[in-house]
């Protein structure tokens, strides 16, 4: 090894966002979800793999499963998933009161009043909950217990401390067990670095992706001792970054990064909407943009909603040094499951965050960004959300997120406004997942099976997105990949298969779109390559 060789991360390292070993996402971070998840999902999930750690790992295998929760660790390693209950019930015992008192609370006021002033009820508080609530009434006079969350943010419920990055070597596309239930244990061939997520020094590490360093550089970055020096040099490579293929030519360049993930390129600007990339594995996948593959700076990144799947952390901060803008959907600000984005991106370590209402729009050169509204795909909740339309010169192009086209109107509206759509990208994941799969430990009151199995986050079928394509004028349509892609498994618990219903509506769609002779329609999966006229 040469002292003088420069170093940079290997093209099949993964870095792991985690939150007190946890995989990072929304439900582990915003202050009052968390201490909720914590209480009603991990404690009961690990108290269950205790009892029984054989079944977990025998129903962690089975395919039907998926998304279950399930913990996927070797019997040998029981012992660590003990000592993490143990810590959760002792070092999180102010969040598990909580969260506690939250649901009592809200359900006690539910029985108790009946349209008088609330004003009285502060005194009857729980301290937990003091100095963090207010109570209001809806319309028709129910309570609701609303968290201020920004202060929260601000207390001993937001344990930065807790945050840190896993580094370890993809070796195939479905290596990781599922995000949800099994947390992430450390062993000989991993590294854990423990940062708090807005730390300056994420972006150095990061910078790595296409600027190498000496070894020494990047073993003070982590902080880790010349013993460590074999381990870290089996995630990272000496061979040069490979050459940035920045958009240059005429028009408008898309690609497609996988799920919902799109890269718009148009005159010198760089749009990227829902990143999710993923890594190449060590032992080879199917063909794939990654991290590699991005510009040096991405001018926007347009965030539809909060779903794991969408504000994708691990991603978020690999390309934080990249993004000068971080774009994302208002909340309400009266429901606690209704986070704020805007509060996370902060928390996240992002600067410069552009908070929109609908319709609002941001301006560029000889461009815009149109924040545009959806319905459906949240359980019937309110829930932070957007679609967005970029209109790059003389082409508009909507996406549409997992829109459930529950009332054309809606896109009858936005096309009266702003004249007929060119390009739709949208999500047919039209089954979805029941009300209870991941709003259940948030919610104050467990929802019976049937009122699960009728709401469910569901996006539009056949049917349904041919509507809002018909409403929006548009004769080209690029449908999500919808969790098909293997690197994607661990994340949203989908089996493929070949004539799904899923696939089935997606088909459909495509059939009517070659009746009416559209331009081009077809579902994406793992990588593409559009290119438009301005």
């Amino acid at each position: 090894m040469n002292d003088q060789s420069l170093y940079r991360l290997a093209d099949s390292t993964v870095v792991e966002a985690l939150v007190d070993d946890w995989v990072a996402w929304p439900h582990t971070f915003s202050p009052v979800v968390y201490c909720l998840h914590q209480l009603n999902y991990q404690k009961k999930t690990m108290a269950s793999y205790l009892q029984n750690p054989a079944m977990h790992i025998k129903s962690s295998s089975n395919s039907k499963l998926l998304g279950g929760a399930f913990v996927n660790i070797p019997i040998e390693r029981k012992l660590d998933i003990q000592r993490m209950l143990e810590r959760l019930e002792s070092e999180h015992q102010d969040d598990l009161t909580f969260a506690q008192a939250l649901i009592d609370f809200q359900n006690w006021l539910d029985k108790e009043v009946t349209g008088q002033s609330l004003n009285d009820y502060y005194q009857t508080l729980p301290d937990s909950l003091r100095g963090y609530v207010e109570l209001l009434y809806d319309y028709n006079s129910r309570p609701i217990v609303r968290c201020i969350e920004n202060l929260l943010y601000h207390s001993k419920h937001y344990k930065k401390y807790l945050q840190s990055l896993h580094f370890f070597t993809q070796t195939h596309d479905r290596k990781r067990a599922y995000y949800m239930s099994t947390p992430r244990l450390h062993n000989q061939d991993t590294i854990d670095w423990n940062i708090s997520f807005d730390n300056d020094e994420i972006d150095e590490l990061f910078k790595l992706d296409r600027q190498p360093q000496p070894l020494e550089y990047i073993r003070q970055i982590l902080g880790l001792p010349p013993e460590d020096e074999e381990k870290l040099l089996a995630l990272l490579t000496d061979k040069p970054p490979r050459q940035v293929d920045v958009w240059q030519g005429k028009g408008i360049r898309i690609r497609y990064y996988g799920h919902a993930s799109v890269l718009v390129e148009f005159n010198g600007k760089a749009i990227l909407i829902d990143p999710f990339l993923a890594v190449t594995p060590s032992e080879g996948g199917i063909d794939r943009f990654t991290f590699q593959d991005l510009p040096p700076k991405i001018d926007y990144v347009l965030i539809t909603h909060g779903h794991h799947d969408h504000f994708v952390f691990e991603t978020l901060l690999r390309i934080r040094h990249k993004i000068d803008c971080l774009v994302v959907p208002k909340c309400s600000g009266i429901f606690y499951a209704d986070f704020s984005l805007r509060l996370m991106a902060k928390a996240l370590g992002f600067n410069n965050i552009i908070e929109v209402d609908p319709l609002d729009s941001i301006a560029f050169d000889n461009g815009e960004i149109v924040a545009v509204p959806f319905l459906g795909e949240h359980n019937d909740l309110p829930f932070a959300k957007t679609g967005w339309l970029i209109q790059a010169g003389g082409k508009q192009l909507l996406f549409a997120a997992d829109s459930n086209c529950l009332d054309k109107r809606i896109y009858v509206n936005i096309c009266a406004q702003r004249g007929a759509i060119d390009v739709v990208f949208l999500g047919m994941e039209c089954v979805g997942a029941p009300l209870s799969w991941v709003y259940g430990p948030l919610l104050p009151k467990i929802p019976g099976y049937k009122e699960c199995q009728s709401r469910r986050s569901n996006g539009s079928d056949s049917v349904g997105a041919m509507n809002l394509l018909e409403a929006v004028q548009s004769k080209q349509v690029y449908v999500y990949a919808i969790g098909r892609e293997p690197w994607l498994q661990y994340f949203m618990a989908l089996e493929p298969e070949e004539n799904d219903a899923y696939i089935q509506e997606i088909d459909k769609l495509l059939a009517t779109c070659k009746s009416k002779s559209f331009i081009d329609a077809r579902r994406l999966y793992g990588k593409d390559e559009i290119f438009l006229n301005g």
